[in-house]
């Protein structure tokens, strides 16, 4: 994963929506109503882009949940998963 762009999506409680911002400038990507629907149907694949990356996925109470790459191709063979 050494070379992909982190992204994190967390839920914003006071604008009551899901964020995906990029770790290091904190910038906004995309944000979304809820949860399902960012991690569904190919949304974070699509707001990524081609140059793809990966996303750290937290709970609403912003505990870690899961870690996704895109494109998956991009995955580390050692990684569970």
């Amino acid at each position: 994963m050494g070379n992909l762009p982190r992204y994190t999506l967390s839920h914003n409680e006071r604008r009551d929506q899901w964020e995906l911002r990029h770790d290091n400038s904190r910038r906004l990507v995309e944000s979304f109503e809820h949860k399902a629907d960012a991690t569904a149907g190919g949304s974070l694949s699509a707001a990524l882009g081609t140059k793809g990356g990966s996303v750290k996925i937290k709970k609403m109470d912003g505990v870690f949940q899961e870690e996704r790459t895109f494109p998956r191709s991009a995955d580390p063979r050692s990684s569970k998963g």
